[in-house]
């Protein structure tokens, strides 16, 4: 796996950032959460961080860059499964089966932060409100995956193509909160494609009508989204980080 070496993160922790922003975090919740990210380790782009139904000893919190998690179909065919964002915990899956059910890749050149499972039950055991908060967020993934599924079944190609978009977008403004209605995209459009049940060429149909229609600009690697709106209603989007209910979290230790 192609990897360029390991060291040591100052400070800070990615995790504590993405957390944050839903709850004001104690001093000791952020100590536990830097002390899972003291170790760095950089990944070149298209490098396999785990391959599925391999057995994987550690967990990860992404730091920088995007990856992805995806599963291999019995015909060759590849569907992505997420998008993963700095702040994310790689993973988990992988703990509570012998074999992991998916593969992570990185789309770009990344940095990840390995921990193992003790430092992690650890965690859990001494900071109920942190683990609430990791449930949490695995149930919005869940959801938006359930989106997902439904989409690929039941809407347009072009509904599935602004839809990703529109939450490319909203993640990426998660950690970054410069952008606005523009963003680098980061991906081809096979990756586009394994994602949404479509082909490349297909995808680059869509993401033309989409531009012609008045929806979305392009440029230099670059999408620029012209009518939020109106491209939220193609999609029937619903953006799954908002309208959270926190009130039942347990209080900080």
């Amino acid at each position: 796996m192609p990897r360029v070496g390991e060291g040591t993160i100052v400070s800070g922790s990615c995790l504590a950032d993405v957390l944050g922003e839903r709850v004001e975090l104690t001093p000791a919740e952020k100590s536990a959460l830097e002390r899972l990210e003291e170790r760095q380790r950089h990944i070149r782009r298209g490098a396999i961080l785990l391959r599925e139904n391999e057995s994987g000893g550690e967990l990860f919190v992404l730091r920088k860059g995007l990856m992805m998690s995806y599963v291999l179909l019995d015909d060759g065919s590849r569907q992505i499964l997420r998008f993963l964002f700095p702040g994310d915990m790689l993973g988990i899956s992988s703990m509570i089966y012998r074999e992991s059910p998916e593969t992570l890749c990185a789309l770009s050149d990344c940095v990840v932060c390995p921990f193992d499972h003790a430092a992690f039950s650890e965690l859990l055991t001494e900071h109920p409100r942190l683990a609430a908060l990791i449930l949490v967020f695995s149930q919005i993934e869940r959801v938006a995956l359930t989106d997902r599924l439904a989409a690929l079944g039941r809407t347009s190609a072009k509904a599935r193509v602004a839809a990703l978009l529109l939450d490319l977008r909203n993640r990426l403004r998660g950690t970054d909160k410069s952008i606005d209605k523009a963003f680098a995209l980061g991906l081809t459009q096979e990756e586009i494609g394994d994602a949404t049940g479509l082909t490349a060429v297909h995808v680059n149909r869509m993401l033309r009508q989409l531009e012609e229609e008045g929806l979305i600009g392009r440029g230099s690697g670059r999408v620029t989204l012209i009518d939020e709106r109106a491209l939220a209603r193609a999609a029937n989007y619903v953006d799954r980080y908002e309208g959270l209910d926190l009130s039942w979290l347990p209080k900080a230790r």
